[in-house]
C-alpha cells in the first residue's frame, strides 16, 4: 500500500495532476462574469442607483479577462502552443470551444469600453502633446465627433454591446461549468448543475469583488461612497447567494438521495479529505455568515448608519469571495481525490509557495487585475462622473461612510 493513499487506487489517481492553477482559472473568469453583470444592470436595464460604478465594473471585467488565460498558459507545459486551439479549432472538442467563446467575449469587452470612453479619448486627444496626443489620436481612430448626437449614438451602441455580452458572459463561464460537467468517468463533476451552479457563483463572485473594490477605490480617491450603490449591489448579492447555495446544497442531496455506487467515496471524500474546506470554510464559514450579514444589511439597512452598511458589506462580500474559491478547490481538487475505482482516497493536495502553479503564482494571478485598473484610472477616468458630481455638490458627505 502506497503511504499517501487510502483503499485501491489505481496508479493513475495517484498524482493531482489539475493543481491551483486549474483552481484560479474558474476563479477569475467568474469575476469577469459577475463584473460584467453589474455594469450591465447599468448600461441595460438602466439601473441608475449603480451609475457610480456603471464605468468602473466594466473596465474591471476587462482586467480580469485579459488576466483570465494567464492560470491556463501556466499550467501549459508548452504555453506557445495555446493559439493552436484557436488557429485549428476542433468542433467536437470542448476545450477548443474556450478559443472562440475567450475571442468572441473579449472583443465585445473591448468594443463597449471604447464607446464608454470614446468622449474621453477624444478630450485627451486634443489637450494632451507630443507623444501622449499620439496614442489617444490612434486610439480616438480617426472619429472626434464629440457631439450630442454623436455621444447618443455611442449610448445607443453600448446598450446593445452589453446586451449583447449579457448572454455571451454568461456562455463564456458556464462553458467552464461544462468542461467539468461533461467529464462523464468522475461522478464529482459530472452533474447537470455543475454548469449552472458555476455561473450563478461566479455572478456571486463579482460582484462582492465590486462591493468591495468600488468602497477601497471611493476611499483612497476621497470620495464619498453612495449609499444606495452599495445598498443595490448588497440585494443582488444576497439573491444570488440564496441561489447559489441552494443549488450547490441540492447538488450533495441529490447525489445522497440516490445513493448510487459513487456516493459511497464521495461521502468519505466530504468527511475525511474535504471535511474542513467544504463543511467549515465553504458552508458555514463562507455561507451562512455572510448570510446573515448580507441579510440583517438588506432588512436593516435604512435604519443603520451608512458606515456600519458599508462595513457589513464589505466583510460579507469579502467572506464570498473566500467562499467561492472554496468552491472552487472543493470541486477541482475534490474531485481529483478519489480513484476511478471508487475505492481509494489519496491524501489531501498541499500546495506548495514557489512552485510554478503554487500560492505565490496564484497572489501575482488574482493581483495583476488590480494593477491594471490602477494603470487604466491613469489614463482614463472611470470615476469622471462621480468627481463631477462631487464638484457640483449633487454628491455630498452625508452619503458617504464618514471616513
Amino acid at each position: 500500500m502506497i503511504p499517501e493513499v487510502l483503499g485501491y487506487a489505481f496508479p493513475n489517481d495517484i498524482h493531482i495532476t489539475w493543481s491551483l492553477m486549474i483552481v484560479t482559472y474558474p476563479y477569475v473568469t467568474g469575476l469577469v462574469a459577475g463584473a460584467f453583470i453589474v455594469s450591465s444592470l447599468y448600461h441595460v436595464f438602466n439601473r441608475k442607483e449603480l451609475w457610480p460604478i456603471g464605468r468602473f465594473s466594466l473596465v474591471a471585467s476587462l482586467a480580469f479577462m485579459i488576466v483570465a488565460t494567464w492560470p491556463l498558459l501556466n499550467h501549459l507545459g508548452q504555453p506557445q502552443r495555446a493559439m493552436s486551439i484557436m488557429i485549428t479549432p476542433n468542433p467536437s472538442s470542448a476545450m477548443a470551444g474556450f478559443g472562440l467563446a475567450y475571442n468572441w467575449y473579449l472583443m465585445i469587452l473591448v468594443l463597449e469600453v471604447w464607446f464608454v470612453f470614446r468622449k474621453d479619448i477624444v478630450l485627451m486627444a486634443r489637450q494632451s502633446r507630443g507623444l501622449k496626443r499620439t496614442v489617444f489620436a490612434t486610439l480616438a481612430l480617426g472619429t472626434y465627433d464629440i457631439s450630442d448626437a454623436a455621444l447618443a449614438k455611442d449610448h445607443k451602441i453600448v446598450t446593445v454591446l452589453a446586451a449583447i455580452g449579457i448572454p455571451s458572459a454568461c456562455f463564456l463561464h458556464g462553458y467552464v461549468g461544462f468542461l467539468f460537467g461533461a467529464i462523464k468517468a468522475n461522478p464529482w463533476w459530472s452533474t447537470a448543475l455543475m454548469p449552472i451552479i458555476f455561473l450563478f457563483s461566479a455572478i456571486v463572485s463579482g460582484i462582492a469583488a465590486m462591493i468591495l473594490m468600488y468602497q477601497v477605490a471611493m476611499l483612497l480617491k476621497g470620495l464619498p461612497i453612495v449609499r444606495e450603490t452599495v445598498a443595490t449591489m448588497v440585494r443582488w448579492l444576497w439573491l444570488f447567494m440564496i441561489l447559489t447555495v441552494t443549488l450547490e446544497l441540492l447538488e450533495i442531496i441529490t447525489l445522497a438521495y440516490e445513493s448510487a455506487e459513487e456516493w459511497e467515496i464521495i461521502s468519505l471524500l466530504l468527511t475525511t479529505r474535504l471535511a474542513f474546506s467544504f463543511f467549515s470554510v465553504q458552508l458555514v464559514f463562507g455561507s451562512l455568515i455572510p448570510f446573515i450579514l448580507l441579510m440583517i444589511t438588506v432588512l436593516l439597512g435604512g435604519q443603520m448608519k451608512p458606515r456600519v452598511q458599508n462595513i457589513l458589506a464589505a466583510a460579507a462580500s469579502f467572506i464570498l469571495l473566500i467562499q467561492v474559491f472554496s468552491m472552487r478547490w472543493n470541486v477541482v481538487i475534490g474531485g481529483q481525490l478519489f480513484s476511478k475505482s471508487l475505492k481509494g482516497l489519496r491524501d489531501p493536495f498541499q500546495p506548495r509557495f514557489f512552485e510554478k502553479e503554487g500560492i505565490l503564482a496564484t497572489i501575482v494571478i488574482i493581483v495583476a487585475p488590480l494593477v491594471l485598473l490602477v494603470l487604466f484610472e491613469k489614463v482614463l477616468p472611470m470615476f469622471r462622473s462621480v468627481e463631477e458630481a462631487y464638484a457640483a455638490g449633487r454628491l455630498t458627505e452625508d452619503e458617504s461612510t464618514g471616513a
